[in-house]
């Protein structure tokens, strides 16, 4: 078995003074793969036991993503195109079996030219990974900043002009798909309603007013080595909350 969480920690810094490690070993996962950890330089060892994966944003607080790995597992780590990395967004780790994808995406807010540049991010990361999908079976997770249907989201009707839920970025998801990527979770759970986002500043939490935007995908190929795929909606400290994943 290989157990992956996902988790958008939004500021790994902070999320450390929050009982991170305790959390995180509670589920005793093999990987963990962060999002948003907002540090442009290396801290000190994150979890005991742990081999560190780094891809820094240009700047402190923001982006930045992080895998931590058992240090028992054997591995290569590749080199993305420089525009996939440039800001802090993506971990490519060779595990054998499969390719591991860790990568924070963009979000459109701020003007039409950030949407332009999520919409072009979207493109050349599925690019990317169909290739990496030509010589073995690719995991892809992290904080996609797209809701993909309307059960991913507690207001889609109110959303439907808003960047996180616009139709040209549900439609990435849909090729996505079409691209024989699996949506993990949502196979796993057709009906159920689960969110992953929360905005902080309406304390929507408390009123489960979220948002799906964290994501496990796989090739189909591999579909059928899955045991589980959960949402950890207990896991407090972030805005986000943790998805994991379980390999047979």
């Amino acid at each position: 078995m290989t157990k992956i969480v996902s988790w958008n920690v939004n500021g790994l810094r902070a999320i450390l003074k929050k009982d991170f490690a305790k959390q995180i070993k509670l589920t005793d996962p093999d990987i963990v793969c962060l999002q948003e950890t907002k540090t442009h330089q290396q801290l000190l060892p994150i979890l005991a036991g742990y081999d560190e994966f780094w891809c820094f944003g240009e700047k402190a607080g923001y982006s930045g993503t992080l895998i931590l790995v058992k240090q028992n597992i054997s591995l290569n780590r590749l080199t993305p195109p420089d525009f996939l990395s440039d800001e802090g967004r993506l971990v490519v780790l060779d595990l054998g079996e499969f390719y591991l994808l860790n990568c924070y995406f963009p979000n459109g807010g701020m003007g039409p030219s950030r949407l332009a540049y999520k919409l072009r991010y979207y493109q050349e990361f599925l690019r990317y990974a169909q290739e990496l999908e030509n010589t073995k079976p690719v995991v892809f997770c992290g904080d996609v900043n797209t809701a993909h249907q309307e059960i991913d989201l507690a207001r889609p009707k109110a959303n439907q002009k808003t960047t996180g839920f616009l139709p040209e970025e549900r439609a990435w998801l849909d090729e996505v798909i079409k691209s024989n990527f699996v949506d993990i979770w949502r196979a796993r759970h057709q009906q159920e309603i689960a969110y992953t986002w929360w905005d902080y500043k309406t304390r929507a939490r408390e009123r489960n007013v979220g948002w799906r935007i964290d994501y496990f995908f796989c090739s189909k190929t591999i579909f059928n080595r899955v045991e589980s795929c959960e949402i950890l909606s207990q896991f407090l400290g972030s805005d986000h909350v943790p998805v994991e994943l379980i390999l047979k």
